[in-house]
């Protein structure tokens, strides 16, 4: 059995097939997935898993060079906006990287998804509770 953090079969699967500047979206229960792309569909529920959860266990396995989220984020989730800010300084501190923030607008994001390798849909019901990973390199 796997000892890691990820225990995700798919998610490990496409976080090992990740090259330089590929992307990955964690998103919330109601993110709109496009035909053409993998998803991997995680919600059991109302908030289960939620969406720090699974962006904690990715970020465990995957480097990252910057994330993306919604600029909405900001005024209409701001807490969850503070924990995953938080949560990317951390691991920036711990893995002594930089990782780059950008905010596009949440109908850009939308369209941004369609160039993912996946999207991890989580039961989180936060509005814009969602992200794109993108994968940086080891060394």
């Amino acid at each position: 059995m796997k000892k890691s953090v990820l225990l995700n079969s798919d998610i490990s699967w496409v976080v090992s097939n990740m090259r330089h500047t590929d992307t990955l979206v964690i998103g919330d229960a109601g993110l709109p997935v496009p035909n053409h792309v993998m998803q991997i569909d995680l919600a059991v529920t109302k908030g289960i898993p939620d969406f720090m959860s699974v962006l904690k266990a990715v970020l465990t396995e995957l480097r990252v060079e910057k994330v993306t989220l919604a600029e909405e984020i900001k005024t209409k989730s701001p807490e969850l906006h503070k924990e995953t800010i938080e949560l990317i300084k951390k691991t920036e501190k711990e893995e002594g990287i930089t990782i780059a923030i950008e905010y596009i607008p949440h109908e850009e994001f939308k369209e941004e998804t369609a160039y993912s390798k996946a999207v991890v849909r989580t039961g989180e019901f936060t509005p814009y509770a969602n992200i794109i990973l993108t994968s940086g390199v080891v060394f």
